[in-house]
């Protein structure tokens, strides 16, 4: 029998807060249901419910179990993906379907207990905060204990983005995350997997808005009962903390990740210096080249790894910039080379030269090529916050 009352439009007419649940579905055939079954138990006279299933191309029944959930529920929809495309991709196509007042995230694998999420939504209905995590390591609830090497890598991806952040979150890596949906749906988010985490904890710690943290209760999943995230995804998890952080970080961390950048294309510059020798080819011609190749290396690792490609110019202008300030400084290291040379000899002469390079290389892809208008100051709280209580109908 269909529940009229518990779509979000009787919802708002009843003026009661609407939470739209989006859950990610990938061959969960087994969980799938129990799991609705579960997020409808906590619509209450208090808070109406929207869940929208987003079934990435599963290759079992759960496609199937969706659509009859879809049909059984009013407050139940289904999204599908005609190909698999990754938990973040679900949840960017949840997002946009979104219409209630808050978005929270819930997976399909009964790990998270969506009694929780009565805790997580209050800040918000309050007007405490406009994002509310979920922290697995927080006493709070029940936790299954399993997998030492997963929580120390977590912990470690947490104290990174924390680093990055400026926060002091104890779970980045949480599913559990309730946001304001006009927030939510502001976000340009990328990541198609599991970077979607640390990329919209990022996203979130640009915008200066209130950020609120409570313990959740957690039974994980084992290989074998079906838990997907792997070593790989950890890697695009460190790749994301740096993506999406490091355009805003302070300059003294910045010139540190830069200097990375920077070895790496000197280590490009000589190889093909050395190659095109090999090849035969004149110094006059191979240094030049090597210069031009080892530059435009280092633009791409720049708007790939630090900097925010076109954060304030168009393509053609930054490309401009970028060859403007490599030009320049290609005169100031030839210049102080040769000023240098005689007094301290040529090894040391172009030490400090390309010392001398690296700074002002910095300086120019800092305040010139990519500059970043400063964040502000974090959003002020405004009210007292609330206990640590569910929503009660």
């Amino acid at each position: 029998m269909r529940n009229e009352g518990s779509s979000s439009e009787l919802a708002r007419r009843d003026k009661r807060h609407v939470l739209s649940i989006l859950v990610p579905s990938y061959n969960e055939e087994a969980t799938l249901e129990k799991c609705i079954d579960r997020v409808r138990a906590i619509q209450s006279d208090m808070l109406g419910l929207e869940i929208i299933i987003i079934d990435d191309c599963s290759e079992n029944r759960s496609r199937e179990i969706a659509e009859q959930l879809a049909a059984r529920f009013d407050n139940v929809r289904v999204l599908f993906h005609s190909v698999n495309q990754g938990k973040g991709a679900a949840i960017h196509t949840g997002i946009k379907a979104a219409t209630g007042d808050f978005v929270a995230i819930q997976d399909a694998d009964l790990e998270y207990n969506p009694e929780d999420l009565l805790r997580l939504v209050v800040p918000l209905i309050q007007d405490e905060a406009e994002v509310a995590i979920g922290s697995r390591f927080f006493s709070h609830g029940t936790h299954r204990v399993l997998y030492f090497w997963h929580t120390m890598g977590n912990r470690f991806l947490t104290f990174l983005s924390n680093m990055f952040t400026d926060l002091n979150l104890t779970d980045m890596e949480t599913c559990y995350k309730v946001f304001r949906r006009d927030l939510i749906q502001q976000l340009d988010l990328k990541e198609k997997r599991f970077g979607f985490e640390p990329e919209v904890v990022a996203a979130v710690a640009q915008r200066r808005v209130r950020i609120v943290e409570m313990g959740v209760s957690y039974m994980g999943r084992t290989y074998a009962e079906g838990k997907k995230i792997g070593v790989r995804d950890g890697l695009r998890a460190l790749y994301c903390i740096v993506r999406y952080n490091a355009h805003n970080l302070p300059a003294p961390l910045q010139f540190l990740l830069y200097l990375i950048v920077g070895s790496l294309c000197a280590i490009a510059n000589l190889v093909i210096f050395l190659g095109l020798l090999g090849m035969d080819v004149s110094v006059g011609v191979a240094a030049p080249i090597a210069f031009v190749l080892a530059a435009a290396i280092n633009y791409w690792m720049c708007i790939h790894s630090i900097f925010r490609h076109q954060s304030r110019w168009g393509r053609w202008g930054e490309i401009f910039l970028y060859t403007l300030s490599v030009l320049v400084i290609g005169i100031v290291d030839r210049q102080t080379t040769l000023l240098l040379i005689h007094q301290t000899g040529p090894a040391a002469a172009k030490l400090l030269a390309t010392l001398v390079g690296l700074v002002l290389n910095f300086a120019a892809r800092r305040l010139i090529v990519f500059p970043e208008k400063s964040l502000g100051p974090w959003q002020p709280q405004t009210t007292s916050m609330s206990s640590d209580e569910p929503l009660q109908n």
